[in-house]
């Protein structure tokens, strides 16, 4: 039994008499022998169904005079392109969901012209065609079944198709892992309960490097090596590599190939902690590019001007460390492309930007893997840098790294590193694998090089933009839907006016037409298809980020940014709000958890498993909420979990009160505000994060309550969640106990205090159970700190 799934799209009744049903329904008896499924369709809106849901299907036999059916996409189709009948929509429709889909199309008997009738692209589309009566229905079914079985082979990717046959050989298991197999958990009763959780083929497949046929992780040869260069080729790149231990190691693993003791790293400050890691590794000295802020607290991009040639001599002569640096010139640039909230550059114009400051460009497309499948990316993301892109001799060599698991279909941790030389800083790949090994481990688990091979395959042809295509509609819909809620609430006038909103433009332009909508009134079709409609025009209240230009940064449909009342993005206050904050924690309580959440802020992904009912649920939960607010329900009833951890501190408050209360709270201490000053005003540099390291290991450092931290070193890195930015680095002077930071520091410290349960989540501070101190690691005062 062979699996899988035929469409027959033919207008035919199933059940039916006459002598052409009876011969599809053998015909389709015999294909079901052979243990293939087959979903019927007698409409081209049928038909488009099953193409829709069923990823599963490993043949098709199309009718080409299948009637259209009911306004349908297939329906669409036709009347787009004239005459045509309802088959020729879905051969079309076909070639955009499928890679070479094996159809066999069914022409009527007794019509000695069809063939000549039938358009020529239509001969490239088929593999052949089917006339009901003129063969047997076993003749005709092997046909099908044979091109089915070819098909479910060709679509495997190289490492799993070879992980599948070793699989298939059922060998015994001679070396590690030690359960063999999973027979080591079958002699335990804890370890049967997880045999019988996880399943036998997991465990089969769970193997040692020792499997030779199968490949090396690290030499990059056999089904593994061929699984690497078939991803390169699918993510445009000239050498790709699979990384087991998600993108902080790819980060880690990039920067420390990149730049060497005392050599200087230009870091976006809006970077990943696993990027200092990088650098403390490397022992590298950092000068960071600040990127800007809105009312709402979102980093925003690097502006062309801070990355100009003009402005990073300029950072780099100013900075500390500079004279103690191996050259004035900087080996390597990394930055955050999208930004945690969606924000994507036209990444070829940065490159030309850094260029003369760096021959090396690393983008940290930690969320952005699925770029390069989608038109509205087009020349967004790192691999879209090139020759054919940027010819010449300065042309930089780029780096992406990228968490294939987050917004692509692969196992948590499972990452790449994809890499584009240029002649002015090639990439040898002894000596990038040199690093690849050092953060790498010898003990790969197979599955999830497998679940990366997968997640490749799944992006080859004209799927990955359907898949792409598929989570930019939904997030688009849902936006839509949000802005049509605040309407009707809006409109209703037997409730508070007030909803929740989307952060994007509040109109779009049609670029063919010159027409202007409303956001929520745009055609979704426009949407789709421009990315027009997504950049961030320079000095548009929507957005609230200065220094933009033209086309220069883009805004990301799938990561929506949900608003609430309170502030804008210019950072004006109103005399009400309800903080995000709030909002997420009752969210939890409906089993719905959001990826990020600032001040009065919540970020949405839309994942390729996003569904109508799943974004359908949130809207309704955010309608529950607003009901729950306006009619002031008791916090007991709201986030009751909150009221029994903190009763002394909640019990009888409302919800209401609760978001005013910390509203005014966030108001009074202009808390935004002191995360913008503490973002944009960088604190001193004083020496090398990885000296900081060194002492922090070797007893050389102390933990110091944020009271007595003023103009002391920091020995760690502060990262503050929301936003999820470090404030501060090692190496660094935390300040003046007025200054931007400490300011900022103490403001978290106090909302701590005053909101239990409401917590910041900040790496690299301790918080005093009892007393709610803060404190954070510094450089021991009796450590001799060198001149740099």
């Amino acid at each position: 039994m062979m699996g899988g799934t035929v469409l027959f799209a033919l207008d035919e009744d199933p059940l039916g008499a006459g002598a052409a049903g009876g011969q599809l329904r053998r015909i389709r008896e015999e294909v079901e022998a052979h243990g293939l499924e087959v979903r019927w369709a007698r409409t081209g809106t049928d038909a488009g169904a099953v193409l829709r849901t069923e990823a599963g299907l490993a043949a098709a036999v199309v009718a080409w005079d299948l009637p259209p059916g009911r306004r349908s996409p297939a329906r669409k189709d036709a009347e787009k392109d004239g005459d045509e009948p309802g088959g020729a929509a879905v051969l079309r429709r076909i070639g955009r969901r499928f890679t070479d889909l094996p159809v066999l199309l069914v022409m009527s008997d007794g019509a000695d012209d069809d063939l000549e009738r039938l358009p020529l692209w239509v001969a490239e589309t088929v593999v052949g065609y089917v006339w009901p009566l003129e063969d047997t229905p076993a003749f005709i079914a092997g046909r099908i079944t044979g091109a089915a079985r070819a098909y479910r082979q060709s679509v495997l990717p190289p490492f799993f198709k070879a992980l599948r046959r070793f699989d298939d050989a059922h060998e015994y298991s001679w070396h590690t892992p030690a359960h063999a197999g999973g027979v080591a958990f079958l002699k335990s009763p804890v370890g049967r309960a997880f045999f019988d959780h996880y399943g036998e083929r997991l465990f089969r497949s769970d193997l040692s490097i020792s499997v030779e046929e199968l490949g090396s992780l690290y030499e990059h040869t056999g089904p593994i090596g061929e699984a690497e260069r078939n991803a390169a080729r699918i993510f445009g790149a000239d050498r790709t590599y699979f990384v087991l231990h998600g993108n902080s190691t790819a980060d880690r693993m990039v920067g420390h190939y990149c730049v060497a003791q005392d050599e200087i790293a230009l870091v976006d400050r809006n970077c990943h902690k696993s990027v200092l890691h990088g650098l403390v590794l490397s022992g590298a000295r950092p000068v960071y590019l600040v990127p800007t802020r809105n009312g709402y607290g979102l980093a925003g991009p690097l502006p062309p001007a801070e990355i100009g040639a003009a402005s990073v001599a300029g950072r780099v002569a100013r900075n500390p460390l500079t004279p103690g640096a191996v050259s004035p010139h900087a080996e390597y640039a990394v930055l955050t492309n999208s930004t945690y909230d969606g924000l994507c550059y036209d990444a070829i114009r940065v490159a030309r930007e850094l260029a003369p400051s760096a021959p090396r460009v690393h983008f940290d497309e930690a969320w952005f893997a699925y770029a390069r499948f989608h038109p509205l990316y087009a020349g967004r993301y790192g691999m879209s840098v090139g020759p054919d892109t940027f010819d010449g001799p300065d042309r930089p060599t780029v780096f992406s790294t990228q968490s294939t698991h987050k917004l692509l279909a692969a196992l948590s941790q499972s990452a790449m590193v994809h890499i584009k030389p240029s002649p002015r800083a090639p990439v040898e790949h002894e000596r990038f694998n040199e690093a690849f090994m050092m953060h790498g481990t010898t003990s790969p688990l197979y599955p999830a090089i497998a679940s990366l091979d997968v997640a490749a395959g799944m992006m080859d042809g004209p799927q990955g933009h359907w898949l792409v295509d598929e989570a930019v509609t939904e997030a688009i819909r849902f936006r839509q839907a949000v802005v049509r809620m605040g309407r009707r609430v809006a409109a209703a006038g037997d409730r508070p006016g007030w909803f929740f909103g989307a952060w994007q433009p509040p109109a779009v332009t049609d670029p063919a037409t010159g027409e202007r909508y409303d956001f929520a009134d745009a055609p979704a079709e426009l949407l789709r298809s421009h990315a027009s409609c997504w950049q961030l025009e320079p000095g548009a209240d929507w957005h609230g980020f200065p220094g933009l230009a033209d086309g220069y940064c883009q805004l990301d449909p799938v990561k929506v940014t949900l608003t609430c009342p309170g502030i804008d993005a210019t950072g004006a206050w109103a005399e009400w709000g309800i903080p995000a904050r709030v909002l997420t924690a009752y969210l939890a309580t409906r089993n719905i958890v959001v990826e990020k959440t600032d001040s009065y802020t919540t970020l949405i992904l839309f994942s390729m498993g996003i569904t109508k009912g799943k974004w359908g649920t949130l809207l309704d939960a955010l309608m529950d909420f607003k009901a729950l607010h306006d009619e002031d329900a008791p916090l007991d009833r709201v986030l009751p979990g909150l009221v029994d951890r903190y009763p002394r501190r909640y019990t009888g408050t409302t919800l209401r009160e609760l978001c005013q209360s910390m509203h005014d709270h966030l108001r009074d201490a202009d808390l935004v505000g002191l995360l913008d000053t503490a973002f944009q005003e960088l604190p001193r540099p004083v020496v090398p994060p990885q000296w900081c390291y060194q002492r922090l290991i070797r007893r050389g450092t102390e933990r110091v309550r944020l009271a007595d931290a003023a103009d002391r070193v920091a020995a760690a890195m502060v990262t503050v969640t929301p936003p999820g930015i470090p404030v501060l680095m090692p190496g660094e002077s935390i300040g003046a106990a007025d200054g931007p930071l400490l300011r900022y520091l103490g403001a978290l410290e106090s909302f701590d205090r005053r909101f239990p349960g409401f917590r910041s989540e900040t790496h690299g501070v301790t918080v005093d159970d009892e007393t709610g101190d803060y404190a954070i690691e510094c450089v021991r005062q009796d450590e001799d700190i060198p001149a740099c």
